[in-house]
């Protein structure tokens, strides 16, 4: 290879790169997220400026992908905050654990996603939906709520899906382990589908973990809880914030 060709790789390795070049579309996705309140002193301690939260709220998430392009299928899981920025709302992504390396490596390359390997499940249990998510051999999380309780609109579901833009702390290191890339990164959800979608009342569980701090967000109240499937595009990242370079 020369130097202009190595100049145009986008991913390791280099003959492989880990996401092709066109959009990443996902079929049935289906979300089950859980709402619920939690500590303010500890949101306020993980939500990085520039953005802002009005109230202690928490989305717990897992997500079953059957079709996901360029990545196959897998079920993923995390904690996504309520966020705004400049008086728009929006949401952060805080933690994520998946079952598929080559989805948490091009997750965190190029996006910036907080991914880490685990194995979430989304299930159905006689008249209930079940979340887990198990880091090795323990339980960090649980969840459930009543199979298809209460229709949403799908149109508010889209809308919604739609317009409030996914923030993300982009964090890679120099080959010293000093840093290089501290981005706050922007995406949205594209040409949403929304198929399915409904609510009710929630219950969640999140044990403590030393690689897997998810109870480092209690619960303290569970709010509702939501089971939607959809179609979307994940659009490609936005830099909102340099912070090696704008700070």
């Amino acid at each position: 290879m020369n130097i202009e060709q190595i100049k145009k790789l986008t991913s390791m390795p280099a003959t492989a790169p880990t996401v092709g070049p066109d959009k990443v579309r996902c079929i049935n996705r289906e979300f089950f997220i859980v709402i619920y309140e939690t500590d303010s002193e500890a949101l306020q301690a993980v939500v990085p400026e520039p953005l802002q939260f009005d109230q202690p709220i928490v989305k717990f998430e897992v997500i079953k992908m059957e079709d996901f392009r360029g990545f196959g299928s897998f079920t993923e899981s995390g904690q996504v905050i309520p966020v705004t920025l400049d008086g728009q709302a929006g949401k952060y992504v805080h933690q994520m654990y998946l079952n598929n390396f080559p989805a948490i490596a091009a997750g965190r390359e190029i996006w910036g996603f907080p991914k880490k390997y685990a194995q979430p499940e989304l299930l159905y249990d006689s008249d209930c939906v079940l979340g887990r998510v198990f880091f090795g051999q323990c339980e960090i999380a649980r969840a459930t709520m009543p199979y298809k309780w209460h229709a949403m609109d799908l149109k508010q579901v889209k809308q919604s899906m739609e317009s409030e833009p996914g923030y993300l702390l982009k964090i890679i290191p120099n080959a010293d382990n000093t840093p290089l890339i501290t981005q706050l990164v922007k995406y949205h959800m594209q040409d949403v589908v929304v198929k399915e979608a409904w609510s009710g009342p929630g219950a969640l569980e999140l044990f403590n973990h030393a690689l897997a701090p998810m109870a480092e967000l209690p619960v303290k109240k569970v709010l509702s809880a939501q089971h939607i499937i959809a179609d979307l595009t994940l659009s490609w990242g936005e830099v909102v914030v340099d912070y090696q370079n704008d700070y």
